[in-house]
């Protein structure tokens, strides 16, 4: 029986791509913000340069996932996905 991909929308450029090849931001009330982990109200951003560059996107993740973060995850964010191409 073939598996059907599951398919996810990009909260930056707004196209749909499959949910392996994508960056998972989840955020869970007690434990804070992840990336890639976590079980929780998740956001998904493709892994495109234009994307996770976005100056739009602090606005945009903090819509989709209902709250509000710190600097400091944006600098971790940064971090995580200067390699992208």
């Amino acid at each position: 029986m073939e598996r059907r991909s599951i398919l996810r929308r990009c909260i930056s450029c707004r196209e749909i791509f499959d949910r392996v090849s994508m960056l998972r931001i989840t955020h869970e009330k007690k434990s804070g913000v992840f990336i890639n982990t976590g079980i929780g109200r998740s956001a998904y951003i493709c892994k495109t340069k234009n994307c996770t560059r976005d100056p739009k996107l602090k606005k945009n993740l903090q819509r989709a996932l209902k709250t509000n973060f710190d600097n400091k995850f944006y600098e971790v964010f940064i971090i995580e996905t200067q390699n992208y191409e």
